[in-house]
């Protein structure tokens, strides 16, 4: 089995994005000769831009499901003038199938997912429950196993981003500019798949301060532009307390965001993109969890440690918490800065 032109679909989202790297980064592995082009939504493009095992990434912006056909075609049929030989679909919508086929690219390899079979060539199996490990990064794996392209799992311990050196050092300058003496913590209160997932902004702040105060540090308050309010609050209560902080919220684009991020002396935060982000550029990250599940998709490596408080509800897996959110109110922001100081230790 030969490939000299292979067409990855992105996952959609950050946290996937990062998740998928050790899949991408194995199938260079098993064909050197190839090139590997990825179709990514615009949002993670920068993020499979930095890597060397992708010669090319090309951005997808058609509107998601049934909508914006004509832009979806136009994708296909530039696609298919590319001349790829696979496709490989980390991506589990029937969107990504269909666009492979209208491409006319001879192999097309994802999960069996989403009444997308028959636009397969190789419809893989979805893993059931205790099939594989939980985490997140060997589903993705695993689909390269079970369609033949690698015997076995390769061992991968902890995500690390390529470059993340280079970019803490674009990253400390950034700050510096932007008013802020080092070192730095990071703090992102936010999380996009909602509310249940997001932790206390008030023990988000109080932790800070306590971190920041033992360090000497100031803070650097992250978010999207939706969380702009959010982050506010956070950076207003940190200031407050005595220590300087910044908002960042909608002012950083993803490759910036990965610089900044990986210039942090440690980041505080919930489940999401920022956490993988923050861990697999080697900061020493606290993520608090309290409605998902970290086995499944907390991050990765010794510099990454999960507070959470067992309850009888979690996880969950919800969007809004219908009862008094106490997997969240339970966690004090004196564990989630003492976590924080042990690291820094």
């Amino acid at each position: 089995m030969a490939f000299s032109k292979i067409l990855i679909r992105a996952t959609n989202w950050v946290g996937d994005a990062v998740m998928s790297l050790p899949a991408i980064r194995t199938v260079h592995a098993r064909f050197p000769g190839a090139q590997i082009t990825v179709l990514a939504r615009p949002w993670v493009a920068d993020l499979y831009a930095r890597e060397t095992a992708i010669h090319r990434v090309i951005p997808y912006a058609a509107a998601t499901g049934f909508r914006d056909f004509p832009t979806k075609l136009r994708a296909a049929l530039a696609l298919r003038a590319e001349e790829f030989d696979c496709a490989i679909l980390l991506q589990n919508a029937f969107e990504a199938a269909a666009i492979s086929w209208l491409a006319r690219i001879p192999r097309r390899i994802g999960y069996a997912r989403d009444g997308r079979s028959a636009l397969l060539t190789d419809p893989v199996p979805v893993p059931k429950p205790g099939e594989i490990a939980r985490h997140q990064r060997f589903y993705y794996l695993e689909l390269l196993r079970r369609a033949g392209l690698i015997d076995e799992l390769p061992k991968v311990d902890a995500i690390r981003l390529e470059g993340a050196e280079a970019a803490a050092r674009e990253g400390e300058c950034r700050l510096v500019e932007r008013g802020l003496a080092l070192p730095v913590i990071g703090v992102s209160p936010g999380a996009a798949y909602g509310a249940a997932k997001r932790w206390l902004p008030e023990r988000f702040a109080q932790a800070a301060i306590e971190v920041a105060r033992s360090s000497n540090a100031s803070v650097a308050v992250f978010g999207s532009s939706a969380e702009r309010g959010l982050c506010e609050t956070v950076a207003d209560m940190i200031q407050r307390g005595g220590v300087r902080a910044s908002n960042f919220a909608g002012e950083t684009a993803l490759k910036v965001f990965v610089e900044m991020a990986a210039a942090c002396r440690v980041f505080l935060t919930n489940d999401s993109g920022a956490m993988h982000i923050a861990s697999a550029a080697g900061v020493p990250t606290v993520a608090v969890f309290g409605a998902t599940d970290d086995s499944a998709t907390g991050p990765t490596g010794p510099l990454a440690r999960v507070v959470r408080e067992p309850v009888e509800c979690s996880p969950c897996l919800l969007r809004e918490c219908p009862i008094d959110h106490r997997c969240m109110t339970r966690v004090t922001a004196g564990q989630v800065a003492g976590v924080a100081l042990e690291l820094l230790r």
